[in-house]
């Protein structure tokens, strides 16, 4: 097995128990790989191996330096969340012991899952709490996000009047996702699995930020994903709750009308925002501090949301994978 490390900055390492280094690139022989932006996903045949590497991404474009520790974070967080949630999905274990013998590398230990294997449904399954990103713009240009008409005079990253369910089609070969109305998914995948689809999501999204707000972090909202078993069940899939994958923001710092600081890679779209880069080239390295602030914020999410020592200990799910 060959595995591609990138030392980190001194002081880039969130406590990763693996030490400093970053990993960007797993290489495991005899087994089909395909690459994610972030992750690698090894095919067992009715199960997968989906490693979380240390990879960032903005803007469509895969950086050419990590955040240290960030797999291992990614992996933890969707642990809990699935365990937490109690719904049907697709992890099996987290111990590489479980693994064939060429996955039991130390370099793999916390950011390794074994799943099973289903056909992912091609949607994007998006639930909005408040309005920011490209629901702002496009609120502040048509009064509505993702076709979907809200009140007049709502401000920059508002809570609004309900959740919203905005899907967006999964493009693949790095295109852009584009938001489509609730209408086109039906379209695509049927009625009733359009409206399964909606509930859960909307479902999973009030659930996960009612438990985030006891613990002081407004989960502006989240992007999730499902699959279908053999047998046709559908089940949650890939990662759930992250902050690669949502948008948290401290409570504490929110204030109407201005964009929060987030928990997310945001702080990295920030600085290539004002870096010069044209979105069009390979984007540019990450400067140390940048890394290190960024590596802080993802484990910061981990520790507000998992550890017991933030909101009601008896938040703390029961622990079913190993």
């Amino acid at each position: 097995m060959s595995l591609t490390s990138h030392p980190a900055t001194p002081s880039g390492d969130p406590g990763d128990p693996g030490g400093p280094d970053v990993l960007l690139r797993t290489d495991i022989p005899g087994y089909p790989c395909r690459r994610g932006k972030v992750r690698d996903i090894y095919d067992l045949g009715d199960r997968l191996v989906i490693i979380a590497t240390d990879r960032i991404s903005a803007f469509d474009w895969v950086l050419p330096n990590g955040i240290p520790g960030k797999g291992r974070i990614l992996t933890e967080l969707s642990r809990f969340w699935f365990d937490w949630l109690g719904v049907p999905h697709h992890l099996l274990s987290t111990s590489l012991d479980e693994l064939p013998a060429p996955f039991r590398r130390p370099e793999l230990h916390g950011r390794t899952m074994l799943v099973r294997r289903t056909e992912p449904i091609p949607i994007e399954c998006v639930a909005r709490g408040y309005l920011a990103g490209s629901g702002w713009k496009e609120y502040q240009q048509y009064g509505s996000v993702c076709g979907i008409p809200l009140p007049a005079g709502l401000r920059l990253a508002e809570r609004l009047p309900e959740p919203l369910f905005t899907p967006a089609t999964k493009e693949q070969g790095g295109r852009h996702d584009e938001n489509i109305p609730f209408a086109e998914v039906v379209r695509r995948v049927g009625a009733a699995l359009a409206e399964t689809l909606r509930q859960r999501t909307l479902d999973i999204y009030r659930r996960a930020a009612d438990y985030a707000a006891r613990r002081g972090i407004i989960l502006a909202d989240t992007k999730l994903e499902f699959g279908r078993l053999p047998d046709g069940t559908v089940i949650l899939i890939d990662e759930v709750l992250t902050p690669d994958s949502s948008r948290f923001w401290p409570a504490a710092e929110y204030r109407l009308g201005e964009s929060p600081p987030s928990f997310d890679k945001q702080f990295v779209r920030d600085w290539l925002e004002q870096s010069g880069w044209d979105k069009r080239s390979p984007p540019p390295p990450l400067p140390p501090e940048v890394v290190a602030q960024t590596a802080a914020r993802y484990h910061d999410a981990l520790r507000r949301l998992t550890q017991p020592d933030h909101g009601d200990p008896s938040d703390r799910p029961r622990r079913s994978c190993s």
